[in-house]
């Protein structure tokens, strides 16, 4: 995307966006300069290179995942340096990249420890709190709001929600058509389906006002800061800006009809009095004080984004993989169409007792998850020095760790190419190898949500189609979610 837009520009502005850049990397190699010190000063650092001046490694890095294979970045260097641990610099940070079960146990186990979340600037920008607190606090602050919403119990109740929402998306999107793009359609259902738990929105016209938007969000986040007209970097904030606007408008609304209900004494309107917007409104901190508007808006659109990013790309790929492999899409297809027969009569949506029987379905998908992960890696700051691997982390460093460092690595899974849903029966694959969701106190709290969402979608579209891959050899973009480059065309074949 940065490319196109690269040659776009006329020399004048050519000129302009390179001096920018110069001025950021100048930025980021001053106030890091501190950091670098230290590893002229620290013999004990981990093997590697820090790649070329300001940039570092950033360019490799980025560019293994455009190219389809993120994990190229991570294996190259684990043969050449250390299977384990390894520095590197990325994003303007002296990073260390660590790799293995042990080094995922080691990071989850220290969270708040030895080590914090850490996100780039450019999601600060994006995300401008409204607290003059960080994304790392506001982060924490979330994760102690969100377990009460998104665990199983307080779940139950949106399957039927989810099913009725796949049904209308079937309908309107897939059926009658012989030919449809997958990756489109699936943000489309991920969206709307977000957009109803969250929110209460059904209206399928508001939800397509906030959508677009959304699109431009996703992919400016991990994009390079630079806050010229027409760059992604631009479009995030414009459109960040947007949807915070849509959004105060929308809570200001239900803050209206929550006092009423208040006042007279009832349930506010029984279609929206339990989604996450009314939970946010009415919960108080330890000091009894309510969250501000514009608190709540910024948790909403965090949740949205992770809401359906990461949901959707999963749903793309399980049709991908289902497309290639008959023999695994008719077992899919006899496990959903047995749960279909024994449902009573008149009961048409799916509930909880359907979703715990797709035992199979699940198997599918967490095989998916382990050869096409949503996800893959995140960030983490060094708290204080440390040891790790026998080698010394310096604070302030930014530690990398990688979902490929064990998904694809043949130490953690017996023939880690092959597709095989029997590695997730019984016990499972060991603990810390297969990490789609991260792990620890930071494990994703929307995990079981996006089980639910994507089961929902598996059992509506094989008992609907068949469907044939148009292009076999799609190349995948990992930028930063893995996506088909052409959107992952299918030929359908109704049941």
């Amino acid at each position: 995307m940065e490319v196109f837009f690269l040659c776009s520009l006329s020399p004048l502005l050519l000129i302009t966006f390179f001096i920018i850049i110069c001025v950021s990397l100048a930025t980021i190699f001053n106030r890091n300069n501190k950091l670098y010190k230290s590893n002229n000063s620290n013999n004990n650092l981990p093997p590697g290179k820090m790649g070329l001046p300001y940039i570092g490694e950033s360019l490799e890095f980025l560019n293994s995942g455009r190219k389809g294979f993120p994990e190229k970045f991570i294996y190259d260097r684990m043969a050449k340096y250390s299977s384990q641990v390894f520095k590197t610099s990325i994003l303007g940070e002296p990073t260390v990249v660590v790799c293995g079960a042990a080094a995922n146990k080691f990071l989850f186990s220290n969270e708040n420890k030895l080590v914090q979340a850490w996100w780039p600037d450019s999601v600060n920008k994006i995300f401008p709190s409204s607290t003059q607190t960080s994304s790392k606090e506001e982060a924490k602050k979330m994760r102690k709001l969100l377990p009460n919403f998104l665990k199983p119990e307080a779940l139950m109740r949106y399957v039927g929600m989810m099913d009725s929402i796949a049904q209308k998306h079937f309908e309107s999107g897939w059926e009658g058509k012989q030919q449809v793009a997958v990756f489109a359609l699936a943000k489309r259902f991920t969206f709307s389906v977000a957009c109803k738990v969250f929110l209460s929105i059904e209206d399928s016209q508001h939800v397509a006002k906030l959508a677009v938007p959304f699109d431009a969000l996703a992919s400016g986040i991990i994009s390079v800061p630079i806050d010229l007209p027409g760059t992604p970097f631009n479009r995030a904030i414009k459109a960040s800006k947007f949807i915070r606007k849509e959004l105060i408008a929308i809570i200001k609304q239900r803050k209206t009809e929550l006092a009423a209900a208040a006042a007279s004494s009832t349930t506010p309107a029984h279609h929206h009095h339990q989604d996450i917007l009314s939970h946010m409104l009415l919960a108080t901190d330890e000091n009894g004080q309510h969250m501000s508007e514009l608190d709540v808006a910024d948790k909403i659109l965090g949740l949205l984004i992770g809401g359906h990013d990461t949901a959707s790309a999963a749903i793309t790929f399980i049709v991908k993989f289902l497309a290639g492999l008959p023999h695994i899409y008719n077992q899919v297809l006899n496990e959903q169409m047995e749960i279909a027969k024994r449902k009573g009569e008149g009961e048409q949506l799916l509930n909880w007792e359907d979703i715990q029987k797709m035992k199979y379905s699940w198997n599918v998908a967490c095989e998916v998850m382990r050869l096409a992960p949503p996800l893959q890696g995140s960030f983490r700051e060094a708290l204080n020095d440390f040891v790790f691997s026998g080698f010394t982390i310096p604070k302030g460093w930014k530690l990398y760790w990688s979902v490929n460092s064990t998904h694809r690595n043949p130490e953690c899974f017996v023939e880690p190419e092959k597709f095989d849903p029997t590695r997730f029966q019984g016990r499972g694959p060991a603990p810390y190898t297969y990490v789609p969701f991260g792990g620890g106190p930071r494990m994703c709290p929307g995990k079981e949500y996006a089980r639910l969402e994507i089961l929902v979608f598996i059992h509506n579209i094989v008992r609907r189609f068949s469907w044939l891959q148009i292009l076999p050899h799609e190349k995948i973009i990992v930028d930063p979610l893995p996506m088909p480059a052409h959107g992952l065309p299918v030929r359908l074949f109704p049941r």
